[in-house]
């Protein structure tokens, strides 16, 4: 029987990405160090990762068709990443982002133009068959949309015996007024630091317990922090901590978060705890900070 796949649904982009030695200042001409093309948007990062990792993965979002998706799709199928869930859009342009990394602190800072295709809708969702997969992962982009979608999972859930229900988490990443709700679904809840900054909360911890109150009965929130490590709260109220694992010189951070999501989620679909999990996502998202891109994080 073929292993049930993990599903990331959200954005792809494509980054282009200039390696700097230091940040340049505005209006001035200056050479990069280096520069690539790589395919981005979190849904689509954390399917490299949890393929790199070794899982079985498929990717749902929005492409219009054209030169740029024409790469994302080959880098997908180069990755092992299925891609016959993309919503293929007849109007509006696949997104783009300018990526500047700093090299000498591997800082990113992003500038992204995704403002005319739309984002995968409910209907879109209907589509899927959920039998395919054991684990169904939404980057919170679409709320209202994504909320119906959720909503078909648990219904789903409800007619299968426990061990063929879905394991559902969330991410709450851009601080938003509508990706609140979606605090309310999923057994995992990964929420920002810069979410929890909105609320006004000053570390992980701090976060963890003023925002638990919003998650669903059972379910887990995470909050990673960048060097400070990643903590989870889960229905036991038990405050579980990882620190960071810095790798000898951060080089690109582009992707961090992405790249601890898909490794936490990796390990807790492979029955490992929360604390095991969290180690791992810190471990593995320390190394990636210390590597251009990807590869060699395993």
């Amino acid at each position: 029987m073929e292993e049930k796949q993990i599903l990331c649904v959200g954005l792809v982009v494509l980054d282009i990405i200039s390696v700097v030695d230091k940040y340049p200042e505005e209006d001035t001409d200056r050479r990069c160090l280096s520069q690539r093309w790589q395919r981005g948007g979190n849904a689509s990062n954390s399917c490299t990762v949890l393929s790199l990792l070794g899982a079985p993965c498929a990717f749902m979002g929005s492409l219009a068709p054209g030169h740029v998706a024409d790469f994302l799709v080959a880098d997908f199928r180069r990755r092992g990443v299925d891609v016959s869930h993309v919503a293929w859009q007849s109007g509006g342009e696949t997104p783009l982002s300018c990526c500047i990394v700093n090299n000498s602190n591997g800082s990113r800072t992003i500038v992204l133009y995704d403002t005319n295709l739309p984002d995968v809708s409910a209907k879109d969702f209907e589509k899927v068959d959920l039998t395919r997969f054991k684990w169904i992962h939404i980057e919170g982009r679409n709320a209202l949309e994504q909320v119906k979608m959720l909503q078909r999972i648990e219904q789903h859930n409800a007619r299968q015996p426990p061990e063929q229900k879905i394991q559902v988490s969330v991410e709450v990443e851009k601080p938003r007024e509508e990706l609140f709700q979606l605090f309310g679904y999923g057994d995992m809840v990964f929420v920002s630091k810069d979410v929890a900054k909105h609320f006004g909360f000053r570390s992980s911890a701090e976060a963890l317990r003023g925002l638990y109150g919003r998650v669903r009965k059972g379910a887990t929130l995470i909050c990673a922090w960048a060097e400070e490590g990643a903590d989870a709260l889960g229905p036991d109220g038990q405050l579980i901590h990882s620190d960071a694992f810095p790798p000898p010189r951060v080089v690109d951070t582009l992707g961090a978060g992405d790249t601890f999501n898909a490794s936490v989620i990796f390990s807790l679909s492979q029955g490992k705890s929360i604390q095991e999990a969290l180690r791992f996502g810190c471990q593995v998202a320390g190394k990636k900070c210390g590597l251009q891109g990807y590869d060699g994080i395993v």
